[in-house]
């Protein structure tokens, strides 16, 4: 009592890894303490590695590329940039960067912002599949993601624009607990926020919920100003995120347990 033999956890990981993550989700709220940290521990590192065994991230291939000069460091676009440069001259005011246009070399960028439903209860498995969606993100873009959990109000766990380890930002995922009323557009449109942070040409949020909102504003308004938006929802209650991703234009999948986390994100971000 009050240990956890990581041995046999790797052998039920391996015979049912979704039964094996559901229960360590569980252990994670465990009234021992100890256990508690422990499964922390333990989880933050499994849901690490079960994210790298999926799509790794890619370079890309660098090519030249003509960007906004608030977004990108280069040498300006004389033909594309000559209306704002123009305009600049006749009011002799200095153009604002996101008028001008720079040519600049660079590989095809990514970012990625998780939102994360944590109204109602989070169990186990919610839990787990909410850390390692967090990993995957990691993963596959590195620094240049956010995750945000949500219900009537939103927790930032991590910044676009701030560097925190992976293990450590799935460590606060595994804190979460459920609660409160579901305020889906608040949470849409403090992901925009946080992307708007990013300089990455593609900038993609995730959103893990069933998508039936609570209070707050209507959220297909948030959701229709967002540069990409791909729901996953629990296979055995989807009805109103797919409701929401056909209204908006928005890639959906849904999840069977934690384990779907890697083969969803390939077919949505790939």
């Amino acid at each position: 009592m009050g240990t956890l033999d990581e041995r046999a956890f790797d052998q039920a990981l391996d015979e049912d890894a979704d039964g094996a993550l559901e229960l360590l989700g569980a252990l994670v709220g465990a009234t021992d303490q100890a256990l508690a940290e422990q499964a922390r521990r333990l989880a933050a590192r499994v849901v690490i590695d079960l994210a790298r065994a999926g799509s790794p991230r890619t370079s890309g291939v660098g090519r030249l590329r003509r960007l906004s000069a608030d977004r990108a460091e280069g040498d300006i676009d004389l033909d594309a940039s000559l209306e704002a440069l123009q305009l600049s001259r006749a009011t002799s005011t200095a153009p604002a960067l996101e008028d001008l246009q720079v040519s600049a070399w660079g590989r095809p960028s990514t970012a990625l912002c998780l939102v994360i439903d944590r109204s109602g209860s989070m169990n186990g498995s919610r839990l787990a599949t909410a850390a390692l969606a967090a990993a995957a993100c990691a993963w596959r873009v590195g620094a240049d993601h956010s995750v945000i959990a949500f219900s009537k109000d939103v927790i930032v766990v991590k910044s676009q624009d701030v560097t925190r380890p992976a293990e450590v930002v799935a460590g606060d995922v595994l804190r979460l607990r459920g609660r409160g009323t579901t305020d889906l557009a608040l949470a849409l449109r403090t992901a925009n926020s946080q992307l708007d942070r990013s300089r990455a040409q593609r900038r993609v949020t995730i959103l893990l919920s069933d998508c039936r909102p609570t209070t707050g504003e209507d959220p297909l308004a948030a959701a229709s100003r967002l540069q990409e938006l791909c729901v996953l929802a629990p296979a055995d209650d989807a009805e109103d995120a797919l409701a929401l991703a056909m209204a908006c234009g928005a890639r959906w999948a849904t999840l069977d347990g934690p384990s779907s986390i890697p083969g969803a994100f390939a077919r949505l971000l790939d």
